[in-house]
């Protein structure tokens, strides 16, 4: 891979472009990967939760966890769960509890697979160090900058 500029030049570039610049490269693929098998990234963040999950969820646990995910939003997590159900991946019985379907633990896997896939792609040339220091120094400039940002 060849860098946007010498080190030297590297050091004076703005903290701010570069991480949209990375924001948007790693959304826009993900996100259209994602629709590629016929989801949205809200959509599978529910799949996911839903699939994971220790015990039985609820609705309200699962928007809580995901509305500010990407500034997602309640109202816009509340239409994704109504979407993920209507896809027939989800129930959700009259106390608001979420249970996978099979044919959602089977697509599921699929968009599980695609992440895993994701995954490698994203972190091709970068050692587990790299990423640690990169996630790390990225936490430092929201710190640094009175910001706030949570992802469990």
């Amino acid at each position: 891979m060849e860098y946007s500029h010498s080190d030297a030049e590297l050091i004076q570039q703005p903290i701010g472009y570069w991480s949209w610049a990375a924001y948007e490269a790693v959304v826009s693929r993900t996100r259209a990967a994602l629709a590629g098998i016929g989801t949205t990234q809200p959509q599978w963040w529910v799949l996911a939760q839903v699939a994971r999950a220790g015990t039985v969820t609820t609705r309200h646990e699962v928007s809580r966890l995901l509305e500010n995910y990407l500034d997602t939003g309640s109202e816009s997590m509340a239409r994704e769960i109504d979407i993920t159900i209507a896809h027939g991946w989800i129930t959700e019985d009259p106390e608001g509890h979420l249970a996978l379907t099979e044919e959602g633990r089977a697509f599921y896997g699929k968009a599980a697979a695609l992440q895993d896939e994701l995954w490698a792609e994203r972190h091709a040339g970068i050692s587990d160090e790299e990423y640690l220091t990169t996630l790390k120094v990225l936490q430092r400039f929201i710190h640094n900058t009175g910001g706030r940002a949570w992802h469990h």
